[in-house]
């Protein structure tokens, strides 16, 4: 019965062939000196470690009909993109750092999004089954030549490429700055574009807020929890190097929601003090399952399991407002000893990853936004060597 509880899903070796056609900034009708600011404050829940990157993404469109021969997609996108970076004109600017390593937008001459067209040789019937995301997508989001790893400062801000495939099919592959945008504010935008790609009028409900000075570090700071999430730590486990001496296979699996009712039941603890969700008996699942399979030491040895944890709902002072699209976003941390982790039950590494989750609160969020205006930290905290 598990065979049909956790199905392995294989995805293809693929070689995606690419031939680049254009490469156009795209800049919004509205110049930034129209709203006479030269940067934008960006809040410490935008530029923590962990959100200084780019979030890539891939949507694949069948042909339907829907755009004739006489029509080009790549332009419908462009004219498109260039209508929502009017109301999002946050997006047209660069990153560049301030005192003390401190993010900000800032705006200049030929800056603006990206807009990358492509096509391929192949068909979207080529590549398989486009449910199972598949290493080789990779070549469908356009990276700059040696562009450095984890690169945000002076980076166009939204990355767009279209590939068009010989079936009458596109992609769109993204790269959207997560110090802009957290996932629901990333959709907003989105949603946004495409709306107005559909229409040819521009759509923008509800409209983007920037807002982003609602998390300004209070004065004098109130650092009220230890954030062990940031906190330095001496490693000491052979969890690294079991890691990459492993020399591990990505691999994706399907489970079903039977599998995971059943997981429910086994991540609960007999008193009933709490009712764990599918993430905590999930997450504890795998948490666990991953250090028993890399055989880390010593088993006194500490780690840490972090999370992140949408917050929005539990900002009432003030609240958001619908349009806000930044990062309200907290780092959440379970930890443990190896040995209980390898030795425990399900049951009660589940309480460890309730108990960080529902840690996280507005005064926790407020905290966290006075402890990186203080610290700084430049890694999260995992432990191993």
């Amino acid at each position: 019965m598990m065979d049909h509880w956790v199905q392995e899903l294989g995805f293809p070796q693929l070689d995606i062939p690419i031939t680049i056609d254009n490469i156009n900034p795209i800049l919004s009708n509205c110049h930034f000196t129209s709203h006479n600011q030269d940067s934008l404050y960006l809040s410490n829940l935008d530029d923590m470690i962990g959100v200084r990157v780019f979030t890539p993404t891939v949507y694949f469109y069948r042909s339907k009909g829907l755009i004739s021969q006489d029509e080009n997609v790549g332009q419908i996108l462009k004219d498109a993109l260039m209508r929502v970076l009017v109301p999002y004109y946050p997006f047209t600017g660069r990153l560049r750092e301030t005192e003390n390593g401190k993010l900000e937008v800032f705006f200049g001459p030929d800056q603006g999004a990206l807009m990358v067209e492509a096509h391929s040789d192949l068909a979207l019937a080529d590549l398989g089954d486009l449910t199972v995301p598949n290493p080789a997508w990779i070549k469908l989001i356009y990276r700059f030549p040696d562009e450095e790893q984890y690169k945000v400062v002076d980076m166009p801000l939204v990355i767009a490429q279209v590939t068009k495939f010989t079936c009458g099919g596109f992609c769109l592959g993204l790269r959207i700055c997560h110090c802009l945008c957290d996932g629901l504010g990333a959709m907003q935008f989105l949603s946004a574009w495409a709306e107005t790609a559909k229409t040819g009028s521009l759509v923008a409900n509800p409209n983007p807020c920037w807002d982003r000075e609602i998390f300004l570090p209070r004065g004098p700071h109130r650092i009220e929890f230890s954030h062990t999430e940031f906190q330095t730590i001496e490693e000491g486990s052979n969890l690294i190097t079991r890691l990459w001496q492993g020399n591990p296979i990505q691999k994706c699996y399907r489970l079903s929601k039977e599998y995971q009712a059943r997981l429910k039941i086994l991540a609960q603890e007999e008193d009933g003090e709490f009712s764990n969700t599918t993430f905590d008996a999930m997450a504890a699942h795998v948490w666990r399952s991953w250090v028993k399979a890399l055989d880390i030491e010593p088993l006194d040895y500490e780690l840490r399991l972090t999370f992140s944890v949408n917050a929005r709902a539990k900002i009432k002072n003030p609240p958001l407002r619908d349009g806000f699209y930044g990062n309200c976003l907290c780092v959440a941390c379970a930890t443990s000893t190896i040995e209980r982790l390898v030795g425990g039950t399900l049951a009660e590494i589940a309480r460890l990853v309730h108990g960080a989750r529902l840690g996280v609160s507005e005064e926790y969020l407020r905290s966290t936004i006075d402890y990186i205006d203080v610290v700084r930290p430049k890694r999260l905290e995992f432990g191993g060597k």
